[in-house]
């Protein structure tokens, strides 16, 4: 029996100090060493261990030039919101980390995934449920599948001896954190399992060319509970967030190495599984039997796909002394902001006043091209004054009050006419970079945020 080794571990970062300290001086939070017991013992590991198992593993010092630079594999779901979000599709060999709220929808929509490849042989591994949860479950999601294997197992020794005897294309683990390596001697979920548990099914990933998902659980604060390194470790780390008050359930990715971190898929949560939304634009825009005041519609960008989405805002007189700014899927320093800019370069005076901004739908949105539409909410608002319903808008404004171009115009303009807008309002510079693109709905080019004012009032 090879000596236990104890070290202390930030449970913040996965810092390693052999004594422990108050302070963690990589991410300088406080008490958050907690001593854990390791068991380094090399000769259980066998050197080739998946030395032969799909025909791969051999081990050797290559030239780059000898190697072939084809296209990466990927096996194509029929979901194809996971496929947006992964760049195409599954690539071979490739580990990829999802993490979300508890109850928000992970499990399902992963065995929602593997039921539906009937083609390739799939492991899910669980171990926070047992076989019959499971099989609820997919009873409720209603898809047969004769490729689909369970096991339930934390022992990553166990679960690698049946992947041998199975040999799947695809190894789904719910959730990392419950996995547990004889090789550590502390409990599943601490600093040290998690990284070790993650080690041995990258390079179980690795050498065989199998994807593997590894579901995570997140911290109160949001991050991916376990070490830093987790996230180095993988190749995809997807989150998948949205509000349990509403259907709506948003999968983003924050790193790929196979494809672009700024796609995004929406699902809807539904009696049988996720569902996934195709056009999202007309779910984010309320169908209103009168028009309202303080609503605008915007046209954003999310990713490589244009969204529609209702921008609403409240403005009424201040009873306290100091008004309110309250937001809700906005940036509340950007509405303080575009306040100032309407205070200095219109003189409306919202210094006196209550101003309430709501994204419909619970999304959070991140782009600046939406500022022409909270704008126009504000002002009308403000006036209260309608906007047209059949008005929608795209364009950033800048703090001397001109309202500036946004990038892949013409998509946004198309999503516009596709959902049936009469009249989309721009930024002047970016009518000149249209052209001679004929489009059936009406660019209305403006320069400043007074214009936009003479022209909606």
């Amino acid at each position: 029996m090879s000596k236990a080794k104890s070290a202390f571990f930030c449970q913040s970062c996965g810092f390693e100090t052999a004594k422990w300290t108050g302070k963690c001086p990589a991410c300088n939070n406080w008490n958050t060493f907690v001593e854990e017991v390791i068991i380094k013992d090399h000769e259980k590991k066998e050197e080739n261990e998946w030395k032969g198992y799909n025909g791969i593993g051999k081990l050797k010092t290559i030239s780059i030039n000898d190697v072939s630079s084809a296209e990466e594999k990927r096996i194509i779901t029929k979901d194809a919101e996971v496929n947006r979000v992964l760049g195409g599709g599954i690539v071979m060999g490739s580990i990829v980390l999802v993490a979300g709220e508890p109850g928000i929808g992970k499990s399902t929509l992963f065995l929602q995934i593997g039921l539906q490849l009937q083609d390739i042989v799939t492991l899910y591994i669980s171990g926070e449920e047992s076989e019959q949860q499971i099989k609820m479950r997919a009873d409720r999601v209603g898809i047969k599948s004769d490729s689909f294997y369970l096991l339930t197992e934390t022992n990553t020794q166990t679960i690698f001896k049946e992947i041998k005897k199975l040999k799947p294309q695809l190894v789904i683990v719910d959730s990392i954190q419950t996995l547990q390596s004889p090789f550590v001697e502390s409990g599943p979920g601490s600093v040290s399992q998690i990284r070790e548990c993650a080690a041995e099914l990258q390079r179980f990933a690795k050498e065989t060319h199998t994807p593997v998902f590894l579901i995570g659980h997140i911290t109160k604060d949001g991050a991916i509970a376990g070490p830093k390194i987790l996230e180095h470790m993988v190749d995809t780390v997807l989150q998948f967030e949205g509000d349990r008050h509403y259907a709506y359930r948003i999968l983003r990715t924050l790193k790929n190495r196979f494809g672009s971190t700024s796609e995004l898929g929406i699902y809807e949560m539904t009696g049988e599984g996720m569902r996934a939304v195709s056009n999202p634009s007309e779910i984010l825009i309320t169908q209103k039997e009168e028009q309202l005041s303080g609503i605008a519609i915007a046209a954003t960008i999310e990713g490589m796909r244009p969204l529609l989405l209702e921008g609403q805002a409240l403005v009424t007189q201040s009873v306290y002394g100091t008004p309110q700014r309250t937001v809700s899927g906005f940036d509340l320093r950007r509405l303080q902001l575009l306040l100032a800019v309407l205070e200095k370069r219109g003189g409306f005076h919202f210094g006196v006043k209550d101003v309430f901004v709501n994204i419909a739908g619970g999304l959070k949105v991140e782009d600046p091209s939406i500022d022409l539409a909270i704008v126009s909410a504000l002002l009308s608002s403000f006036e209260d004054v309608p906007v047209n319903q059949h008005y929608c808008f795209a364009g950033e404004v800048g703090l001397s009050g001109e309202i500036r171009a946004v990038n892949r115009i013409e998509q946004r303009i198309a999503e516009a006419e596709k959902l049936g807008f009469e009249k989309i309002i721009v930024s002047k510079y970016n009518a000149k970079t249209l052209g001679k693109i004929k489009f059936n709905i009406e660019v209305v080019p403006l320069a400043k945020v007074e214009e936009l004012y003479q022209y909606l009032f």
